[in-house]
């Protein structure tokens, strides 16, 4: 399991410090444990990578592991974009970041409200994120732990709003976790992975 790049109370007061532990040591630890388990008996798929299981899943993955593989796999994976993508440090949008959202939502603001209603707007539990696409910046959301890689999308940034994410801190307020959210989001990874996607 990934160790995080800041301390569990290092969110506070936006994301706080038990939901963080528990998240991460449980949640995240689960899931990496049942997707080691799915793919024990395939020692073929142990040496690929978590995303390039998931890109492959149909063509790779046995049909009797594969639900699986995209449930614990993408648990795994997911979990580990959204931690990478905190920061208790947080600057602004570099330029070049600025500018591709500009030109794909109109702006930095137009980007923020047009993820926040797409995570507000999710039904039951699931993922928002920003994708790369076809060569365009993208808001889209995925069901459970699906992943945007066995969709062919590159993610940049994304957001769980399955209730163990917050529901300690905000209970059954999802918007006001959301909010939360932007208060805490490492500009500098997403733009990393947007470079790195190009």
């Amino acid at each position: 399991l990934p160790s995080l790049p800041y301390a569990y109370a290092a969110l506070e007061p936006h994301f706080d410090a038990q939901t963080m532990e528990l998240h991460h040591t449980k949640h995240h630890q689960t899931y990496l444990d049942k997707f080691n388990d799915a793919v024990a008996n395939n020692p073929e798929l142990t040496q690929l990578s978590a995303v390039e299981l998931l890109q492959k899943l149909d063509s790779l993955v046995p049909a009797e592991i594969r639900q699986k593989v995209c449930n614990f796999g993408g648990g795994y994976v997911n979990h580990n974009l959204f931690f990478e993508s905190l920061t208790p440090s947080q600057v602004e949008p570099s330029v070049a970041l600025v500018a591709a959202l500009k030109e794909h939502f109109g702006g930095v603001q137009e980007f923020k409200d047009a993820f926040t209603q797409a995570a507000t707007t999710l039904f039951g539990s699931g993922w928002a994120w920003l994708v790369l696409a076809d060569n365009k910046l993208q808001i889209t959301t995925t069901a459970n732990q699906d992943s945007p890689y066995s969709l062919g999308q590159i993610p940049l940034l994304g957001l769980d709003v399955w209730e163990h994410a917050y529901y300690l801190k905000y209970q059954n307020r999802r918007p006001e976790f959301i909010a939360a959210f932007w208060q805490v989001v490492d500009w500098q990874v997403v733009l990393k992975r947007f470079e790195q996607s190009q």
